[in-house]
């Protein structure tokens, strides 16, 4: 049982530091003692560590993100108010949003009948940006191909919402995600872990909407899962998570989640459910959106050699 805690254990700790070095990233400059390229700098290793995480939970034999790679981050963060050299790696920062722990968000505020601000649905203007670096979102490249491994390229269309249009900078977040095997956790670490899920990839986010038209918000971005889907495990599911911002509480809120299972994975169009935040990566506890006909459209294209 320890044996197997203890890796969870590793990344987990990877996991929650990358979270508050992004939080210190976005944090307003009269809050904090680092300046803006400071900042980037501590972005830039929270996606490092991100990496690394992904790495120990990956079961190919080569890990993208090394030890050895992790260890150069070590005196980079020790100088942090001095370093001025170029960064190691070629990675990019997270972007500059507020960043909350799955579920903060809901102690705030209840959203779904009341939201603020915006146009009113059926409008057709583009969205525009109101959070900085949010246009670019932070989509990945394919993969390289391998014999006989297939990679799966997940397009968002679009998504159907009753108040579409007073949406500000909509965006969604979309991770793939396994729970561990575990029938009791002692350690809070790991069982943040096992509420949470564990990141079988890079999470990545969708550039902000590209335009709302009626009851839809249209995205039309190519998601390309990190991994091929022989190795994604048959428990795993990936989510996507719609988030947008909101002006008067000035923070990014989940407003719902959809997901779709290892077994829906199949060329062509499909459209699922959404559900009620918070975001339950568990998938036990599931309470729909609304019973009207809104979905999240996608459509799945697979890449075999």
């Amino acid at each position: 049982m320890l044996r197997l805690l203890l890796p969870i254990c590793i990344y987990c700790c990877f996991e929650i530091l990358a979270r508050h070095l992004q939080k210190e990233a976005v944090s307003q400059p009269n809050n904090s003692e680092f300046t803006e390229d400071q900042k980037k700098t501590l972005a830039k290793i929270a996606t490092c560590l991100e990496l690394r995480s992904a790495a120990l939970q990956s079961t190919q034999s080569e890990e993208e993100f090394k030890l050895e790679d992790l260890k150069k981050l070590e005196p980079i963060l020790k100088s942090i108010l001095t370093y001025n050299k170029e960064f190691p790696f070629d990675v990019q920062p997270v972007p500059p949003r507020k960043i909350l722990a799955p579920g903060e968000e809901e102690d705030l505020e209840f959203e779904e009948d009341e939201e603020e601000g915006g146009a009113g649905a059926g409008s057709p203007d583009a969205f525009p940006a109101r959070v900085p670096g949010a246009n670019e979102g932070t989509l990945l490249p394919r993969l390289p191909s391998e014999p006989g491994m297939t990679l799966l390229t997940i397009k968002i269309e679009k998504i159907g919402l009753k108040d579409a249009g007073q949406c500000i900078d909509p965006y969604i977040t979309v991770s793939v995600k396994e729970l561990p095997c575990l029938d009791s956790l002692q350690d809070l670490t790991c069982e943040n872990s096992y509420l949470n899920g564990i990141d079988l990839t890079p999470v990545q986010d969708t550039p902000v909407a590209s335009r709302k038209e009626d009851t839809y918000i249209h995205f039309n971005v190519d998601i390309e899962i990190q991994k091929h889907v022989e190795k994604l495990t048959k428990g795993a599911a990936i989510f996507f998570e719609f988030k947008h911002y909101k002006p008067k509480k000035r923070f990014t809120s989940t407003k719902c989640f959809a997901f779709m299972e290892m077994d829906e994975i199949k060329a062509g169009p499909i459209v699922i459910e959404l559900y009620k935040k918070p975001t339950d990566f568990k998938r036990k506890k599931l309470q729909l959106l609304t019973k009207k006909p809104f979905y999240l459209h996608l459509h799945q294209t697979l890449h075999k050699e």
